[in-house]
């Protein structure tokens, strides 16, 4: 079994979600990177989810939700982010809308992710994403949970980015 049938088999896919939005952000020449979880996957022993968090150039936003209503996923539009899925299968997109991530996209490099080539933010930004997120108290906690797990993850495979995580979160890897 390939990665990608892996990956699809877990999300109950009738169709390859992925791949759809994969194309259709080259389609509409969509400036992005991937963020998270997945992105995590892409520097460590990769973990299953459900979820790809990818940050979009915020001029091709309109245009990856139209192509992607045209191509029968729904699309929920929020407050920070989009939303977008398929009946087709139980992986969910989502479009990250915090304006910090936009500086990620020019330096984010290709990587292949569970057998999809895409780009992938560098593992530097990865970390600052999942500290940000890790510090949203706002978050569920089970969510900022498995953040601090992804970060102690990336800083177990690259010890010289703990120098980049604040104080706090030091202190709580070396417990």
């Amino acid at each position: 079994m390939t990665d990608k049938e892996f990956i699809n088999r877990l999300a109950n896919g009738k169709s390859d979600i992925i791949q759809t939005f994969l194309d259709i952000l080259s389609k509409t020449g969509s400036r992005y990177c991937i963020i998270g979880g997945l992105a995590v996957n892409a520097y460590v022993e990769p973990l299953v989810s459900l979820d790809m968090d990818i940050v979009v150039a915020v001029e091709n936003v309109g245009a990856i939700c139209k192509a992607a209503k045209e191509r029968g996923l729904k699309v929920e539009e929020f407050e920070h982010s989009v939303n977008i899925t398929s009946p087709k299968s139980d992986l969910r997109i989502q479009l990250q809308g915090d304006l910090r991530y936009q500086t990620f996209i020019s330096i984010a490099q290709e990587s292949n992710v569970l057998g999809y080539k895409m780009k992938v933010a560098k593992v530097e930004d990865v970390l600052q994403g999942k500290v940000w997120a890790y510090m949203d108290e706002t978050r569920r906690k089970s969510k900022r949970q498995k953040d601090l797990a992804d970060i102690f993850r990336i800083v177990e495979k690259f010890p010289k980015l703990k120098s980049l995580l604040p104080q706090t979160l030091q202190e709580e890897l070396d417990k």
